[in-house]
């Protein structure tokens, strides 16, 4: 007697679904416009979006090992090394080793750092902002929970 095989459930492939169902792209599409919104300001600053990004999650958890930094700022490694550089010639970070482990090494927000972050703030608020326009708090609530929980599913790492 043959078994019949098991018949396996295929996800709709992409054209089938539409880009406006796919949640990655549209993920995309929102952070795309995100950064651009925030282009000028920063560039008038000098700044690039990992080093925007690096101060912003340095101004909330300052001394992160620079793998750290790399998973909060959504920064490859090799990009960031770089972004540091220029920040830390700009006086804007300073690096230390780990007290733990010397081959380690930490990154700090400096006064002029915070203050690059401060005076670009209220264009990230501004921009975030926009984002939720006709979107009730109770609903921003809940996609903002569903965001924390896809991230928990997804990540590699305990933070």
């Amino acid at each position: 007697m043959n078994k019949a095989e098991p018949t396996i459930a295929q996800a709709p492939r992409l054209g089938e679904m539409g880009l406006e169902n796919f949640a990655p792209y549209l993920m995309n599409r929102i952070i795309g416009r995100y950064n651009a919104a925030l282009s000028s300001e920063m560039a008038e600053m000098g700044l690039t979006t990992p080093q925007m990004r690096s101060l912003a999650v340095l101004s909330v958890m300052d001394g992160l090992l620079i793998r750290e930094l790399a998973v909060y700022a959504v920064v490859q490694q090799s990009t960031l090394s770089r972004a540091l550089e220029t920040l830390d010639q700009n006086g804007m970070i300073r690096r230390a080793p780990d007290e733990q482990d010397s081959r380690a090494t930490r990154v700090f927000i400096t006064d002029a750092g915070r203050e690059a972050y401060i005076r670009l703030w209220p264009q990230m608020s501004d921009a975030s902002e926009a984002m939720f326009k006709g979107i009730s708090e109770e609903q921003r609530r809940a996609f903002v929970g569903t965001l924390q929980t896809m991230l928990r599913n997804i990540r590699k790492h305990d933070f």
